[in-house]
C-alpha cells in the first residue's frame, strides 16, 4: 500500500484545513487509518484513527471537538477536517495505515505515508 498526503498549508490560528490520502492498491477498505503528526524537536504522535469500516474513530485529547476524520472507501482517501486549528496544531503530518487496528493506534503501522506541513500562525 501507497499513501499519499495532501491538503497541508499555512492557515491563521482559529483556521481550517481538510487533509486527504489516497492509498494505492484495490485494498484501502480493509485498512483501519490513521493520522499523526510531528512537531520540531518533539515525537511523532497519535492524532486521529478510523475503523476500516469507518464505523469507529478515536481522537488525541488535544485534536477531539476540533478534528474529523473521515473515509471515502470508493476514492481509497481518508480525510482530517481541521477546524478551529491553533499555532500548537504546526506540525508534519502523516497519514498510515494497518489491518490491524491496535498497532496502528499504538504508532506502529504498517505503512506510512509521507508528511504534509500544517503551519498555523498566530
Amino acid at each position: 500500500v501507497q499513501l499519499q498526503a495532501s491538503g497541508g498549508g499555512l492557515v491563521q490560528d482559529g483556521g481550517s484545513l481538510r487533509l486527504s490520502c489516497t492509498a494505492s492498491g484495490r485494498t484501502f477498505s480493509s485498512y483501519n487509518m490513521g493520522w499523526f503528526r510531528q512537531a520540531p524537536g518533539e515525537e511523532r504522535e497519535f492524532v486521529s484513527v478510523i475503523r476500516w469500516s469507518g464505523s469507529v474513530t478515536d481522537y488525541a485529547d488535544s485534536v477531539k471537538g476540533r478534528f474529523t476524520i473521515s473515509r471515502d472507501n470508493a476514492k481509497n482517501t481518508v480525510y482530517l477536517q481541521m477546524n478551529s486549528l491553533k499555532p500548537e496544531d504546526t506540525a508534519v503530518y502523516y497519514c498510515a495505515a494497518d489491518r490491524d487496528y491496535f498497532p496502528l493506534r499504538r504508532g506502529a503501522p504498517q505503512y506510512w505515508g509521507q508528511g504534509t506541513q500544517v503551519t498555523v500562525s498566530s
